[in-house]
């Protein structure tokens, strides 16, 4: 089934809803820029790490967004998830959005020189244990989504980064960074221009972070 928004003045963009996909990651990389997946389930749902994205049917929002390649999409896409969420939903670097705490939701950006695919998932009305729900409608939750990305993917990287500040759960607290081969333990101090995480001096362009 395909949908479309109407916005004044603009293109609508394409929106695709499936029941179930492998994951809406998969079928967006063919899309052009523009278009939304949005599925009920996914068999193969995923996050950072490859690792697996698994909720019931229709317990979260699943979608996927094809935009303009842009080089601190990631964090841009954090902070407009937690915008739309709403308060108390905090970022944890490089991509974990957490309530109370505990994750509520992810975002995992695939990039190409011509287009990236932001994927989005959100636990709605059921979370695995030690996570978090939120508890929302969702396709207004989408619709909040589709206008605070639209923003933030807009704004200047000056913009989106010290909205991330504000909005981070991660600076001011010692973390663990697990790399491939090695791990790094400090202050969460800062994160630079390209989004990476300051730990006492140190930059991190990737890794998994342990709140301590």
């Amino acid at each position: 089934m395909l949908l479309a928004y109407r916005r004044v003045g603009q293109p609508s963009p394409r929106v695709v809803k499936r029941k179930s996909v492998t994951s809406t990651q998969d079928m967006a990389r063919a899309l052009p820029i523009g278009s939304i997946v949005v599925a009920d389930h996914q068999t193969a749902g995923r996050g950072r790490l490859d690792r697996r994205w698994e909720s019931p049917p229709g317990t979260a929002l699943l979608v996927s967004f094809v935009l303009a390649p842009n080089a601190i999409l990631s964090l841009a896409a954090g902070v407009a998830a937690a915008e739309a969420c709403g308060s108390g939903v905090r970022l944890k670097w490089p991509n974990d959005l957490l309530l109370g705490g505990g994750k509520v939701g992810g975002v995992l950006v695939e990039s190409s020189p011509t287009k990236a695919v932001c994927g989005i998932g959100i636990n709605l009305t059921w979370a695995p244990k030690g996570a978090a729900k939120l508890n929302q409608d969702r396709d207004q939750l989408l619709e909040k989504l589709r206008i605070e990305l639209e923003r933030w993917t807009s704004a200047t990287a000056d913009e989106v980064l010290a909205r991330w500040r504000e909005l981070s759960d991660t600076l001011g607290r010692r973390v663990r960074v697990e790399l491939s081969d090695s791990a790094i333990e400090g202050i969460a101090e800062d994160i630079g221009s390209g989004g990476e995480l300051i730990v006492d001096g140190h930059l991190v362009t990737f890794g998994s972070v342990i709140h301590l």
